[in-house]
């Protein structure tokens, strides 16, 4: 998202970028559901909760390609008005992402190519680094700069359920939550070398949110597998049928790619 405080002596195509960028990442999002919606790996047939997280985190790909498409076209007023909402999104984003995610460990254990631990915890804490970090970007709406790639790193922490979607996982066992984290951080590496060639340096936003990113995800991995890790994940699936699959990931018997 750009800031509604920049300079209007800025030019408008200044937003090209960035306004590709959010679509891209948008677009990856929307295939990796879509696909396996065509192919019948996914289902409207399933609780209330996966609605309400479906239409809260589709609305926030509305407001976030809005709030793009406004400032690249000018109209200040509309993208003020919008980025007030944000603030009320993001909360509202974090608290959906969680319980879905607790849902569906509870429910089936989550994808059977994740390890349940990695799959509850490190997933709860790179929703909560998203949160924390577009948040941020919101503060720093006045600084054009750091507003965009924070924003940027933020949404690219949102690309990983789709494009685990577009990715043959089951192939990927025992590491297909590694590989998926890592692709999502080609983005922000885009975004590095965008920098790099059009301002001849990085900004510190990139290394900021990015590295948030990878130290969110690296601390979040070494808990997931600690005995603290194993202990929540367990209590949290405990009596429900997520706690009859392996706590490894695994390949079912009747399997077909």
């Amino acid at each position: 998202m750009a800031t509604a405080a920049a300079p209007r002596s800025q030019p408008i195509e200044s937003t090209r970028f960035f306004t590709i960028m959010a679509f891209v990442m948008s677009l990856v999002i929307i295939a990796g559901f879509s696909i396996q919606l065509a192919l019948g790996r996914s289902s409207f047939d399933v609780p209330v909760a996966y609605h309400v997280h479906g239409v809260v985190f589709m609305g926030w790909i509305a407001l976030y390609l809005a709030q793009h498409v406004s400032i690249a076209r000018g109209n200040r007023a509309l993208h003020a008005a919008l980025g007030r909402a944000a603030y009320l999104w993001i909360p509202l984003m974090v608290a959906t992402g969680i319980t879905i995610m607790i849902v569906v460990a509870r429910r089936t254990g989550g994808p059977f190519f994740f390890d349940v631990n990695e799959f509850l915890i490190s997933n709860i804490a790179l929703l909560l680094c998203f949160g924390g970090m577009a948040w941020w970007a919101l503060r720093r709406r006045r600084y054009t700069g750091w507003h965009r790639r924070l924003m940027l790193c933020a949404m690219a922490i949102l690309t990983g359920p789709g494009l685990g979607r577009l990715l043959p996982l089951p192939l990927m066992i025992p590491n297909a939550w590694l590989i998926t984290t890592l692709a999502t951080w080609i983005f922000p590496i885009i975004g590095i070398i965008a920098d790099k060639r059009s301002r001849g340096s990085v900004h510190p936003g990139y290394w900021w949110g990015l590295g948030l990113y990878v130290a969110t995800f690296a601390i979040s991995m070494v808990l997931a597998y600690t005995p603290l890790g194993y202990a929540i994940t367990e209590w949290v699936i405990a009596g429900t049928p997520g706690a009859d699959r392996p706590m490894e990931a695994f390949l079912p018997e009747d399997f077909i790619l």
